[in-house]
């Protein structure tokens, strides 16, 4: 049994439900949406009073209607392991900067972590920080934090018009015939048995699929791969491993995505899988108070140094 001292404290999932659940009964309705857990398991949860629709405890065949507010209550769980150290880049009374690590999921999510996250450990020593993007899981490096309701409207309407440059560094399979090159293929969602739908490479005309645009230059050449920088105009989901990936070059050691842009098949990764090296470099926007362009800069790990070598991954 595990000591309470490494339990989180639970969580509770809620959503209103949309025209998707029109006519479909509780237990079909969750083993759908979070295929994750079979019928079996959705069925203890609700015998057990966990699941409530419209804040009572709901039953099995109960139908549902966009509207109603449905909820399950999770249990503590020990969550998985992750660095729970950061670094502080920057620091005044509007914004806060700091160096995520490889491991360490931004936000809970992906029904893992709730307590092991940079958001929570952020929050303990800066409780009214929130962070105004988000790293994947796998993603090191500059992750910013406002510290006031009116610096993160700010900065999120300067995100929103494409006014933050951000600048990310990876390693990638095969060595780009270009010295640079500039990725435009749309993003959207697809299929994916465990998760229902992932993030991935879509076809023109996809009405899922969403503009992005990355520009990629080859900073060092190393046998059968290569280092390179890439500056990214949008932010979709998962954005430049999507995009290398459909530029032929996935990132070495990435378990999701191969070349096309999708997911490998036969192999059930998923998006928060670790493997791969991707470090978020710098961002540089002007400052919500002061007006004056800040810049914040994060040393890439080894691996992603210039001058490294296949042994240092």
């Amino acid at each position: 049994m595990p000591h309470k001292d490494d339990l989180n404290d639970g969580y509770e999932y809620r959503e209103e439900l949309g025209a998707a659940a029109a006519g479909c009964n509780v237990v079909e309705y969750l083993a759908g949406r979070h295929p994750s857990a079979g019928r079996g398991e959705w069925l203890e949860r609700i015998e057990a009073g966990r699941v409530l629709l419209d804040g009572a405890p709901a039953a099995a065949n109960a139908v549902l209607r966009p509207g109603q507010r449905l909820s399950w209550l999770r249990p503590p769980w020990v969550e998985p392991d992750a660095p729970l150290a950061y670094a502080i880049l920057h620091r005044d009374e509007h914004l806060l900067a700091v160096a995520k690590p490889t491991g360490l999921p931004t936000l809970p999510g992906g029904g893992r972590f709730m307590r092991n996250t940079l958001w929570a450990l952020v929050r303990r020593r800066f409780p009214e920080a929130n962070p105004v993007h988000r790293l994947g899981r796998g993603t090191s490096g500059v992750l910013l934090f406002a510290r006031s309701a009116e610096a993160f409207a700010r900065v999120s309407q300067a995100w929103r018009r494409g006014e933050v440059r951000k600048a990310y560094r990876t390693l990638v399979a095969g060595e780009p015939s270009a010295d640079g090159f500039d990725i435009d293929v749309p993003v959207g969602r697809i299929p994916h048995r465990a998760l229902g739908t992932v993030h991935a490479a879509t076809f023109p005309g996809d009405p899922s699929g969403k503009a992005a645009h990355s520009h990629v230059a080859v900073m060092e050449r190393r046998d059968g791969c290569a280092l390179v920088d890439v500056r990214i105009t949008t932010g979709r989901p998962h954005q430049i491993r999507i995009h290398l990936a459909a530029a032929g070059h996935p990132l070495v050691g990435d378990p999701l995505y191969g070349v096309g842009g999708v997911p490998l098949p036969g192999h059930g990764a998923l998006p928060g899988d670790l493997g791969y090296h991707l470090h978020s470099l710098s961002l540089e926007l002007e400052h919500p108070a002061t007006g004056e362009r800040l810049e914040v800069v994060c040393a890439p790990p080894p691996p992603l140094r210039l001058g490294g070598s296949a042994a240092a991954r």
